[in-house]
């Protein structure tokens, strides 16, 4: 019995489009990980970017659970002394760039790394309805069906 190991060039990658409208985005997050990294196929192999291309349309309709949309805190630092810097999740959604809550949370996700650089770039977040890929013929992910607690109820 030898270990399956997929090469480089044996990949398959399909293009899977997926609305994020009203999906928690902890849950939403990790599913979009999963399937960039390729660990939903049986062909996985750590070391290989055999993940698929995947677009997420309606990000600034994204939910958080509990308290989180308020209460929930981004930290970065400028680089320079007592230069911490922080927004909560609410400032960013309503913000000019809706859609780096969800791109941070799947970045987060994938492992640190030049592997983990090339697979976040086979992520395309959209905060509208619209996106320029309809020429790739994305097939429909519906997450809200997978689990009932990835939507938000109430």
């Amino acid at each position: 019995m030898v270990t399956f190991s997929q090469k480089p060039a044996e990949v398959e990658k399909k293009w899977v489009v997926i609305d994020a409208e009203g999906l928690v985005v902890g849950r939403l997050a990790s599913v979009i990980a999963m399937r960039l990294r390729g660990k939903h196929k049986a062909t996985f192999t750590p070391h290989v970017d055999d993940g698929d291309n995947v677009i997420v349309i309606n990000a600034d309709k994204v939910v958080f659970t509990g308290k989180k949309y308020s209460d929930k805190v981004y930290y970065w630092h400028t680089g320079y002394a007592g230069g911490i810097k922080e927004r909560t999740a609410r400032q960013i959604i309503e913000g000019r760039f809706p859609e780096r809550v969800l791109e941070k949370a799947v970045e987060r996700m994938v492992p640190r790394g030049p592997l983990g650089r090339r697979q976040m770039k086979n992520l395309r977040v959209y905060s509208g309805p619209n996106h320029p890929h309809e020429a790739q013929q994305p097939s429909v992910l519906d997450v809200a069906s997978l689990n009932k607690k990835n939507v938000r109820s109430a």
